[in-house]
């Protein structure tokens, strides 16, 4: 199985450019089964497995793909779809794929999804998302771990419990065609959320409040295809940023929007980083011993989940405690025990981690467990004395773009290995 071998303790210094978002480009992805006819072209979408896997899903659904890798491009045409299932066998390996549920109901009213697969991070469950699609007028039934779901979306309002961010998503996708006038109150404000309902509003839809927790979509009789560029990846950025505060360096990021990661710059100022921001990228430089700083995960604009693993990692090497409070996902401290491996001083009590700094890390053999986890124990092995060797990388690849070879073209000393 695959792997990486580090060799810690060179700081990062250069400039690399952020990949497309992972997390914008699947839903729009999925938005593209909505044009009845015509070509969508997706520009520079980042060469990943969930990417490549949510375009084997709209081919299983009928939909004609031309991939061009070289030029980091993809062009679908879902004039003809010939199905509304989308399996198991591909569900299952990422979460995001159950977005075309919302599309299917939007375009054909009759989908057939199974229940979702991906990271695990404890409970995740979709109910949210089909108990809006039922208050839209939507047949919702389960049937041998395959959602079910039929009828026209109708419009009305939308209460979401707690903002969903694919949930939010699903609903912007259902509704986008329909008879009526949908409202979502409590919608996630994310930005890749504001991403997709942008992209839908250049096929034709009309789309209100989005970035809000308030969110109106108008019903239309038909969307067209388009040509987009999804957004730079803030978490990719966030990553590379924490990366370069672990080892000491000097990294600029450009094609970044420093407005999507606000309370992360934030504490990465609190933890003693210099951070420059301009339209379109962001640097940092770190050359002190990083300040131990208490934070605690919340959907946007709050500090990102996914951006928790590696500010641990931070918190492992910085001056004094640390307080990390995690209220997104139940099970996601895994990576915790892995960097204890490395030499970090950690405790967990439910869902608060607390981290005592310490000199330096060693290096180890340390295992992912999911997209993100990884991405921290990565960053904390560019920072540790010696060889690390991650395994499961696997997981790491769903989400990160050559991760390897950018980071060996800022210094590291890093290499995929089988």
């Amino acid at each position: 199985m695959d792997r990486y071998l580090i060799e810690g303790g060179t700081p990062l210094r250069g400039k690399v450019t952020a990949m497309r978002s992972k997390n914008a480009t699947l839903p729009i992805l999925a938005a593209t089964l909505l044009a009845e006819s015509g070509k969508s072209r997706i520009r520079q979408i980042p060469d990943l497995r969930d990417i490549n896997t949510m375009l084997q899903v709209l081919g299983h659904l009928g939909a004609k793909i031309e991939h061009d890798q070289q030029n980091h491009e993809v062009r679908i045409d879902a004039t003809e779809l010939t199905g509304e299932e989308a399996p198991y066998e591909l569900v299952r390996q990422m979460r995001a794929s159950f977005l075309v549920l919302g599309a299917l109901i939007g375009r054909q009213q009759q989908a057939k999804v199974s229940l979702p697969g991906g990271c695990s991070l404890g409970q995740r469950p979709v109910d949210l998302h089909l108990r809006a699609l039922a208050q839209l007028g939507v047949q919702i039934r389960e049937e041998s771990g395959y959602v079910v779901a039929e009828g026209e979306v109708k419009g009305g309002s939308v209460f979401f419990d707690r903002p969903t961010h694919t949930g939010t998503e699903n609903i912007l996708l259902a509704a986008a065609i329909s008879s009526g006038k949908t409202r979502i109150v409590n919608a996630a404000c994310d930005p890749e959320v504001v991403d997709l309902a942008r992209f839908l509003c250049r096929m034709g839809a009309r789309i209100t409040g989005a970035g809000t927790q308030t969110i109106e979509v108008e019903g239309v009789k038909e969307l067209g295809p388009v040509d987009y560029r999804p957004m730079p990846d803030r978490l990719e950025v966030g990553t590379l940023l924490c990366m370069a505060a672990a080892t000491g360096g000097e990294l600029e990021i450009e094609e970044a929007r420093p407005d999507d990661l606000g309370i992360v710059l934030k504490k990465l100022r609190d933890m003693g980083c210099n951070i420059t921001e301009s339209d379109n990228s962001v640097a940092i430089s770190a050359g002190q011993r990083l300040h131990a700083t208490d934070f605690f995960t919340y959907p946007y604009p709050g500090f990102p989940t996914d951006l928790q693993a590696c500010f641990v990692a931070l918190s492992c090497l910085a001056k004094g405690t640390s307080h990390i409070r995690e209220t997104i996902f139940d099970d996601r401290f895994s990576h915790c025990m892995e960097l204890m491996r490395l030499g970090a001083r950690i405790t967990i009590s439910g869902d608060v981690a607390t981290v005592d700094g310490v000199d330096s890390l060693s290096g180890a053999v340390v295992m992912a467990s999911d997209i993100r986890a990884g991405a921290g124990l990565v960053t904390a092995c560019l920072a540790a004395n010696g060889t690390s060797e991650v395994r499961r990388i696997y997981h790491i690849e769903r989400g990160y773009e050559h991760l390897p070879e950018k980071l060996r073209a800022v210094g590291a000393s890093i290499r995929k290995v089988s």
